[in-house]
C-alpha cells in the first residue's frame, strides 16, 4: 500500500515539476536580460517559483498572477514573503519537489 501511495504522489508531482522547469529556465535565460525591475522582494519569478513549490500548480499560479498584476509602476512594492505550505512534500536542492 505504501508503494502505491508513493507512486501516486510521484505522478501527482509531475505537473508541478514541469512548471518548476519552466520557471527555472525563465530565471536563468530571460530574467537576466531584464535586470532588477521588480518592485517586490523576492522578485516575481522567485516568488512564483516558491509558490509553485509550496502550494502546487493551481494555487501557486493564481498567487503568482496576482503578484504580477500588483507589480506595476503605481505600486509601492516592498517585502512580500512566501508563506510555507503544508509540508507534505520537500523541495530538493535543485528546486524540484519530491514526496517526503
Amino acid at each position: 500500500m505504501k508503494l502505491i501511495t508513493r507512486v501516486f504522489e510521484f505522478i501527482w508531482l509531475i505537473p508541478r515539476n514541469a512548471v518548476i522547469v519552466f520557471l527555472l529556465g525563465y530565471r536563468k535565460v530571460i530574467s537576466p536580460l531584464y535586470g532588477d525591475v521588480c518592485r517586490y522582494y523576492p522578485t516575481c519569478s522567485a516568488y512564483g517559483l516558491a509558490q509553485v513549490q509550496q502550494r502546487g500548480v493551481l494555487f501557486g499560479s493564481v498567487l503568482t498572477i496576482w503578484r504580477i498584476l500588483r507589480c506595476n509602476p503605481w505600486s509601492a512594492g516592498g517585502m512580500d514573503p512566501v508563506k510555507t505550505g503544508s509540508g507534505r512534500f520537500r523541495v530538493l536542492a535543485n528546486g524540484f519537489v519530491s514526496p517526503k
